[in-house]
């Protein structure tokens, strides 16, 4: 029998009190005299889940069951079991904001059609949206970069931002943080999250820790500061804002034992690297990482934020730091009220939530340990996140990667004459590409540095690092080379304003590293175009060259089509490899150029030391500086303000909008809840290998003009010059399904070439996967995609999954799923199933002619539950195969009854009418 707890005989409610004034908290101190042990054996993160579950168990949401399960929570002993859990709020960004904001729109108008109260259908819990995804870098190098790009962002835009400023008074419980203002994940760290959170039940203000889901799957960000959270996709934040509870797999939780401290030369960029790659080797997908040790001390917590920002690319769904003394420090250097902070800290004492020098080690699943003194400065490329490279490997690693193609420039693996132009006998200083008709470029070269993306932008040892490494390169005459596109995006006005406050902002524009905007830009693919020059020459001479950015994402084809070696790294290494021009140069043992006497400047001449970049941040980086940066933090500018959504509380949908249409997932929906229908005969759509990603089934970045979407767009009038981007463009569903496995470079087995075509059958007919969706449709033919391992992983984009299903596939067969686009399928009432252990498409020898059958669906309906597909093969032979279930808990399976989350919930609103 399981251990119980008696719950009708606890006051589940205590009090403390800070400077002066009495708070309630859920305490969780009962536990010590209960069958499961103190409160202390627990991990940090698994305790703020315990608290969730104690504060909603007496408003009907929480089951005690639920409870007990996550108590029974022991190292090897992992109860297989999802729990509700309900967050304090929900952060989303533009790119998958908007269509959040779509659907909601589309769920009033069709309660509205229905008869019910569209007023009805608010965020039941605080959502925040910033604008931060579709800022594009179109000029750079220039002081006027900033204004042009921004100018051009509300013109590209207007349509999408007029709706979302119709949201913000449509909607309660809605806020939008207006365009040129930084990236959502820095400014959650620096103003929205409260660590601890205040809600006044009647005469008790209770607190509770602060939690947060998010849109982007670096929401994870903000487990540098204590606070538990992570990404979802927008289907899965939709069902939360609405009400419906997030059912998480109670998880397995890894300790991570840090030690040592970071060499002289290296950054918290290169220990996150380090990070990524150990721990995808290790294995921690779908996990909670949580990090202690004595290496904590020296970590300040922007460092501990770039490190939980990439929990996504070492898998883990956490990468968590439990509140401390330097939590404190940051909160009150980051601006925060002195009464807020001093609230933090005494209810995380009171709660048993606070880390420090006497804290019993928690019990981990495992543990593992790193010691920060064997971090070397790196990259991370060219394709994933996790491929670590010490700088004097990425020549040789680069040789190796692209051995097959490099005969296509001139093979040569050398870095080249870089010191002048052959072409025009000019230095780089003085070449200028367009009218010199310099013919440097060569496979290598490095053609966009980029300082870009939340994952260092919200570091400022880093960020004034590369300050100060840019005063000392111009002081020696050392300037980028004229074919890299340089650039500077920061997370936040604050990084600006501090590095102009210690005079580094114009050094780092003299190396044409000007901000571009207050955004994702290059990481998220909006790199904008090359020098037509350089793109020419890139074409001409078949070149595979290069880009180096301080992001955290470098899948293929991510961040500019004509490139095909993207490296992450830190601000510092980007200026580094602006000034060399070239991976095939060793920035470590090669000189990056010549001074102006002719010396050659090593990277180590330049870079700057440890105890300077403390004084710098300490001088310049103040609390009043975030206090004023964030004082206006909703208002916008002039050209935001002028936008007119309508005050209407249902949205006027414009037929002739090629940005913003009514999706058609509601326009038929039943009050019933329809049977569970078999798959019968279906084709299949597509055949993928491992690692497809969720930039490979719905790209964000430039729609090409012969693509399906491409033709759409020009079938409306649309020039290829304003066609923007797919990420821009998803509150159009005709858009987004046309380009729904559109990606240039992802690769489907049924054919020999590259990008998202397939072969319509029985014709043996090559064509784009979204012709042969349609004309399958027309036909009534059900649909099935099969792919390897690791299907989904890369950021949480819910059109991956809602174009999936609008394309006409009932279900994806793969090796194994990443965990928010395998939630994301079934929020969309796409059957995800997993092989068995042993069991491929290419064990099964699928050319993708056969016909797949999934049959007495409705009796195999258990989480997890075994099934048997039915093969036929085009020679008339016939065979079995087995695979998993991946509906994993009962609020799954529900869901799929419905056809999706959200219709589960208009059922609901529509049945109370």
């Amino acid at each position: 029998m399981s251990p119980q707890i008696n719950f009708s005989q606890l006051d589940l409610q205590q009090e403390f009190s800070s400077q002066g004034k009495p708070y309630t908290f859920y305490g969780l101190q009962f536990l010590a005299e209960s069958p499961f042990g103190p409160l202390s054996r627990y991990p940090f993160s698994i305790r703020i889940l315990l608290e969730n579950l104690l504060r909603y168990l007496d408003q009907g949401l929480v089951r005690e069951e639920d409870f007990l399960a996550l108590a029974a929570w022991r190292p090897g002993a992992t109860p297989n079991q999802g729990i509700p859990f309900m967050p304090s709020r929900v952060v989303l960004q533009d790119f998958t904001g908007v269509p959040a904001l779509v659907d909601l729109a589309a769920l009033r108008s069709a309660l509205a059609r229905k008869g019910g109260d569209p007023t009805s259908m608010n965020p039941f819990i605080p959502a925040d949206l910033v604008i931060d995804h579709s800022i594009q870098v179109d000029r750079y190098g220039s002081t006027e970069a900033f204004d042009f790009n921004v100018r051009l962002e509300m013109e590209r835009n207007r349509e999408r931002y007029t709706m979302l400023h119709w949201g913000q008074q449509a909607f309660a419980n809605f806020r939008v943080v207006p365009p040129g203002t930084g990236i959502v994940h820095q400014v959650n760290l620096e103003y929205l999250a409260s660590v601890a959170q205040l809600n006044q039940q009647g005469s008790r203000t209770v607190v509770s820790p602060d939690t947060v889901l998010g849109t982007d799957s670096h929401t994870t960000m903000i487990n540098g500061l204590g606070v538990v959270g992570w990404g979802v996709g927008g289907i899965e934040a939709e069902a939360v804002l609405l009400g419906q509870p997030y059912i998480l797999q109670i998880p397995e939780v890894i300790g991570m034992r840090l030690s040592g401290s970071l060499p002289v030369g290296t950054t918290a960029t290169d220990l996150v690297l380090t990070i990524t790659r150990f721990l995808r080797e290790k294995g921690v997908v779908g996990r909670f990482v949580e990090f202690f040790g004595p290496a904590l001390d020296s970590l300040r917590l922007p460092d501990r934020a770039t490190i939980a920002n990439m929990a996504p690319e070492y898998g883990a769904t956490m990468g968590f730091f439990p509140v401390d003394r330097e939590t404190l420090r940051y909160l009150h250097s980051s601006g925060r009220d002195q009464a807020q902070v001093r609230l933090v800290e005494d209810y995380c004492r009171a709660a048993g939530l606070f880390y420090g020098p006497e804290t019993v080690e928690p019990e981990y699943s495992t543990i593992y340990e790193l010691c920060l003194d064997e971090v070397v400065p790196s990259l991370s490329g060219p394709r994933k996140p996790q491929e670590l490279l010490p700088i004097s490997q990425v020549k040789g690693d680069f040789g190796r990667q692209f051995a097959a193609r490099l005969g296509r420039g001139n093979g040569s693996l050398e870095a080249g004459n870089m010191d002048g132009c052959p072409s025009c006998a000019k230095t780089p200083v003085a070449c200028s590409l367009p009218t010199s008709g310099c013919d440097q470029l060569d496979n290598g070269s490095v053609v966009i540095a980029a300082i870009t993306s939340c994952t260092n932008t919200s570091n400022p040892d880093v960020m004034i690092g590369a300050g100060l490494l840019a005063r000392n390169a111009v002081k020696r005459g050392l300037r980028c080379k004229p074919w890299v596109k340089t650039s500077m995006a920061p997370g936040s006005r604050v990084v600006s304003r501090y590095l102009e406050e210690s005079k580094l902002l114009a050094d780092l524009e003299t190396l044409g590293f000007h901000v571009v905007g207050y955004g994702c830009t290059t990481c998220i693919g909006n790199s904008g175009p090359l020098d037509e020059t350089v793109a020419t020459a890139i074409e001409r001479k078949g070149l595979i060259t290069a880009a180096v950015l301080s992001g955290n994402r470098n899948f293929e084809a991510r961040i500019h089509p004509q490139v095909q070696a993207n490296y992450l790294g830190s601000p510092m290494l980007v200026i580094a490899y602006g000034l060399a021009g070239s991976v095939l140069s060793d920035p470590i043992n090669e000189p990056l150029g010549k001074d102006d006497q002719g010396r050659p400047v090593f990277l180590r001449d330049i870079w700057p030391s440890q105890e300077e970049i403390r004084r710098v941040v300490d001088a310049a980086v103040t609390p009043e500086l975030f206090s004023s940066s964030y004082q206006s933090l909703f208002k916008g500018d002039q050209q935001w303000n002028s936008l007119h959504g309508g005050s209407g509380q249902l949205f006027p949908w414009d037929p002739d909008s090629s940005y913003i249409q009514e999706p058609p997932f509601f326009t038929s929906l039943s009050k019933e809840v329809p049977p569970i229908q078999d798959i019968h005969q279906a084709r299949i759509l597509a055949i993928f290998g491992d690692t497809i990603t969720t930039d490979h089934i719905s790209p964000a970045g430039a729609i090409p003009a012969d693509s399906p979407a491409g033709q759409y767009l020009q079938s409306l009038g649309i020039a290829p010059q304003d066609f923007n981007s797919y990420g821009s463009r998803r509150g159009n569903h005709q858009v987004m399904m046309r380009g729904t496995f559109a990606n240039i470079r992802i690769r489907n087995t049924m054919v020999e070439r590259e990008g998202g075509y397939t072969l319509l059958l029985p014709q043996e007919e090559e064509t784009s996967i979204y012709e042969a969706a349609i004309r399958y449709q027309q036909s009534s033919t059900p649909l099935v995609i099969f792919a390897g391992k690791d299907y989904g992983t890369g950021s949480s984009r819910d059109w991956a999954a809602k174009g999936t299903m609008l394309l006409g596939v009932k279900a994806v067969v793969a090796t194994s799923f990443e965990r928010i686009h395998r939630s994301n399928l079934v929020g969309m009432g796409v059957l995800p199933l997993q092989f068995a252990q042993g069991t491929d498409a290419t064990s099964l020898g699928l050319t993708g002619r056969e016909r797949i059958s999934i049959t007495a669906l409705e009796g195999a309906l258990k989480p997890g539950a075994p099934l048997q597909l039915q093969l036929d093969r085009a020679d008339g032979s016939s065979e079995l195969f087995s695979v998993l279930l991946r509906l994993d808990n009962d609020m799954e399976i529900d869901y799929y009854r419905h056809g999706g989350i959200l219709h589960k919930v208009l059922r609901q609103r529509l049945n109370q009418n």
